[in-house]
């Protein structure tokens, strides 16, 4: 008589074995998926991630047809004595700082007379006005005329020490104060600055915190340079 044939049933467990192998291997093919597309997924690919990247196209400025009448129409004594007349200045962006030798933004004078020698080709120019209307300006225009020479080696010209404030301040700070605001206010402290344009308009104004080299600041002064490269093309 033959042996008996012996037939050995599948462990219960077996289904889930195999499923379970399926679930893992289902999920490696997804992770493996979404490496590949995330790898393949650059700057150039998504335009939701190139719009995020995109450089801000720069500071927004007042038209010319908002920045009024040209304000450098009198001459300014300089603090050599000469005189410096508004027909130097035109078709040249003017930087306007009230300036004084004894202040917390002294050191200033370093990044604006760096930022001038690097644009004074391009037609930008600075004239610093000291002042002691804040109390920290030396006595005499013979002693601010060496502090900053020798301490910060100002080229830019710099106008006699007067008044930026009051009745009495001097015509080009009265003009800029009769402005609308909120570029047109007397200095709040020292190292105001007020930006002109080659046409002598005052376009915006930087309180004494910003500094010479405020990507923002720079930036509206290239802008107002670019303008007038422009118009001459």
């Amino acid at each position: 008589m033959p042996p008996p044939i012996l037939v050995r049933e599948a462990p219960a467990n077996v289904p889930s074995l195999v499923m379970g192998r399926r679930s893992i291997a289902i999920a490696l093919l997804a992770a493996g998926l979404a490496v590949a597309v995330a790898a393949g997924c650059g700057e150039d690919a998504s335009p939701v991630d190139a719009a995020a990247t995109t450089a801000p196209a720069g500071p927004l400025l007042p038209s010319a047809a908002q920045r009024g009448p040209s304000l450098l129409t009198t001459p300014v004594t300089l603090i050599d004595g000469s005189v410096l007349r508004p027909g130097a200045l035109r078709g040249r962006v003017v930087l306007v700082v009230n300036t004084a030798s004894r202040c917390g933004f002294t050191p200033q004078f370093e990044g604006l007379e760096a930022l001038y020698e690097a644009k004074r080709a391009q037609g930008f120019t600075i004239v610093g006005f000291p002042s002691n209307d804040f109390r920290q300006e030396l006595a005499s225009g013979e002693e601010i005329k060496e502090f900053c020479e020798l301490n910060y080696g100002v080229g830019f010209p710099m106008a006699a020490k007067g008044r930026v404030t009051g009745p009495r301040a001097q015509p080009l700070f009265a003009r800029i104060a009769a402005r609308p605001g909120p570029a047109g206010e007397e200095p709040g402290w020292n190292f105001t600055k007020d930006l002109l344009d080659r046409d002598g308009r005052l376009v915006t104004r930087y309180d004494s915190s910003v500094e010479p080299d405020d990507p923002a600041f720079v930036a509206a002064v290239d802008r107002l340079l670019d303008e007038g490269d422009r118009s001459a093309r």
